[in-house]
């Protein structure tokens, strides 16, 4: 199995590495290459999944690992850790990864860098499949920050757009925001347990090495990357820019693998979240799912309202998680992967028709505006009825595959709420409840204005068609996956998965709450949990209809005058439209403040600084021009005067040395007189 876990791993490396500098030359610019890694590695991820199943075992785990670096006393071993969560999560990933290849092949068809998106993908799916099946935190963060590499290579893919190019960056910093936390968790885990391997990190827990204060600290700075990754607020900004990026990429990355990161990541720690670090995550996922919902319900961009719907569901996973719901947060990622990369899948679909439609009558407008839809059921009946599939599945609704991860949620956030040792957090379930109506409310009015009434812009209508079959074959395959019971097998119940092979063998793991403390929030009784999953099945079922009626009253039976009931409330709807103005705070405050700061610095390195540099250099050039004066005017003058002082004299003596004897001989006679003279005087 391990040897099968480093196939599925490495295969999309290679893919990358091929394409990177073979692509261009290659037939096909070579797509067939990174098509075949990935499904090979999604056939491999399958016969894995085919063998958890025959084992049906749900302690199954196992585990291999090397020396990976050693410096003295300090090592990090480096190896793959396989268990029925990282089985289940090989196959999501591949399974939208393959199938988004496969989509990619219409969907880019004719793009000038085709070979570099391909070669991109199979980057990401490598990224992405390290992620679930390392054995260890550090190898974690390794293919976490790859994954962050890749996402911001595929959300600037069309770089020559100033749009994309800033969304990719826009994306890469504020995601780095997060793992710097993460970074901090690391760092706290790895000192107080010696170790960043997933068992000895566990076991370190249970043993008490990490603990109190230090153990909140850990599971809530680590909860800081899930945050920035899977879009949590108050990082969430960054995700509905990324729909900049080619449709393909929203829905690998930003609605089924690269998002759900995060919330692999805490369901993979959860046994290290203390009470307090479990009620910041409940609380951070709830209200993200409530105002991501919020939001959605007024955008008009097709997939912008999918990007808020996923930062929505995201909120739904990371609060199950929270409230200690963990099998129900894991089933919530493994369903809402299918439909919501269909619901990309299928606007891409949609993007794609009404490209083609305005360029042959010349028109220049937005393709993603759902106000220039409307009446494409008949004109796209395959992405229609896949379509229709993917928004019955995440709205909640019977025989579906959300409705049963939705509930399981839904029934965990109610049960917490109602445990009698915690009983004041029903603010929680109120998040999940009031989320799953607006849910419903906003999708069932992205279907009413794109697929049904009446064509809004007849001029270019007549020229939408259906998409090519292999961009709608993986839609076909993915709605089919939508469906309730490839997760309840081998029972056939289309409203409860309990006797599933999912709910069976996707244990959740003893948390540091009950290990260290004992804490009673998680000792939920079987009756309590019993009375929560039946009343929030009713009540979602409820709210989820009643939502699906409001659409339908609103944008189809038009029983209320939507414009007329804006104007109303048009302070909030300006609120929701523009997204609370939470960019326009931000740059206010966090990018503007770091543009002040950086223009300071810049001010005080020009001015302060460089003028203290400067000015040494004005004193010590001048001083080195009057000490080059004062040597060559005082000190050499005093040298050469002395020099040409001697050489008169010698000059002058030279004339007295004539080489004749009778002037020597006179000039000593001269001098003895002069002798005699002085003396007798």
């Amino acid at each position: 199995m391990i040897t099968l876990a480093l196939y599925i791993w490495l295969l999309p490396l290679l893919a990358f590495v091929i394409q990177i500098f073979l692509g261009k030359r290659l037939p096909r610019k070579g797509d067939f290459i990174s098509i075949t890694a990935i499904g090979i590695s999604y056939l491999l991820s399958i016969l894995l999944f085919v063998q958890m199943l025959t084992n049906y075992n749900p302690e199954f785990y196992i585990t291999a690992a090397v020396p990976w670096l050693q410096v003295g006393s300090f090592n990090i071993n480096m190896g793959i850790y396989l268990d029925n969560f990282a089985i289940v999560m090989l196959l999501v990933v591949t399974t939208v990864s393959f199938w988004v290849h496969i989509y990619s092949i219409g969907y880019m068809h004719g793009d000038p860098r085709y070979n570099r998106f391909f070669a991109y993908l199979s980057l990401f799916s490598f990224s992405m499949l390290g992620l679930v099946v390392l054995d260890n935190l550090f190898g974690i963060f390794i293919m976490w920050e790859l994954v962050g590499i890749c996402s911001y290579l595929l959300i600037g893919y069309y770089f020559e757009k100033d749009s994309a190019a800033n969304a990719g960056k826009k994306a890469f910093i504020v995601n780095r925001v997060g793992d710097f936390g993460f970074l901090i968790g690391l760092l706290i885990v790895f000192t107080t347990i010696g170790s960043f391997s997933l068992l000895d990190v566990q076991q370190g827990v249970a043993q008490g090495k990490l603990t109190g204060g230090l153990l909140t600290a850990a599971g809530a700075l680590l909860f800081c990357g899930a945050i920035g990754k899977s879009a949590q607020f108050p990082l969430h900004v960054w995700l509905p820019d990324a729909m900049e990026g080619p449709t393909p990429v929203s829905a690998l990355i930003h609605a089924a693998t690269m998002v759900a990161a995060g919330v692999y990541l805490m369901a993979r720690i959860t046994f290290m979240l203390s009470f307090d670090a479990m009620l910041v995550v409940a609380y951070t996922g709830g209200f993200t799912a409530l105002f991501a919902a919020t939001i959605a319900i007024t955008q008009f961009d097709i997939k912008r309202v999918l990007a808020y719907s996923t930062i929505s569901q995201l909120g739904y996973m990371i609060m199950a998680i929270g409230v200690g719901s963990y099998t129900a947060g894991f089933f919530h990622l493994t369903t809402h992967a299918m439909f919501k990369s269909g619901l990309f899948l299928g606007s891409g679909s949609v993007i794609h028709a009404m490209h083609n439609a305005m360029e042959k009558v010349g028109v220049h407008e937005d393709p993603n505006d759902i106000r220039l839809m409307g009446g494409l059921k008949n004109k796209m009946p395959v992405t229609y009825y896949t379509f229709l599939i993917f928004t019955l599945a995440i709205s909640g609704i019977p025989f579906f595959s959300g409705f049963l991860s939705k509930d399981a949620i839904l029934g965990g956030t109610l049960a917490f709420a109602m445990s009698q040792s915690n009983p004041v957090h029903y603010l929680l379930p109120f998040f999940g409840f009031t989320a799953a109506i607006i849910t419903a409310f906003y999708m069932f009015r992205l279907v009413i204005k794109t697929f049904l009434g009446e064509p809004q812009r007849p001029d270019f209508y007549k020229h939408v068609h259906e998409s090519q079959k292999v961009m709608t074959i993986p839609l076909m395959v993915l709605s089919t996956l939508s469906i309730f019971i490839f997760y309840t097998l081998p029972s056939l119940n289309p409203i409860s998965a309990e006797h599933g092979w999912f709910e069976h063998l996707i244990e959740k793991p003893e948390s540091a709450v009950s290990i260290q403390l004992g804490h009673p929030v998680l000792e939920i009784s079987e009756h309590v949990a019993h009375s929560a999953h039946v009343n929030g099945m009713l009540v979602s079922i409820i709210f989820a209809l009643t939502g699906i009626v409001l659409a339908f009253a609103f944008y189809f039976w038009k029983k209320v005058d939507v414009e007329a009931l804006t104007g109303k409330i048009k302070p909030l709807y300006d609120l929701s439209f523009h997204k609370y103005y939470f960019d326009e705070i931000y740059n206010a405050t966090f990018v503007r403040g770091l543009l002040l700061w950086n223009n300071f610095l810049a001010w005080f390195d020009l001015k302060i600084i460089d003028g203290i540099v400067n000015g040494s250099a004005f004193i010590t050039r001048n001083f080195s021009a009057f000490s080059g004066l004062f040597d060559l005017g005082f000190i050499d003058g005093i040298v050469n005067g002395v020099a040409d002082i001697t050489q008169g004299i010698g000059q002058r003596a030279r004339k007295i040395q004539t080489g004749q004897v009778q002037h020597y001989i006179l000039g000593a006679l001269a001098g003895l007189v002069l002798i005699m003279v002085f003396v007798l005087m």
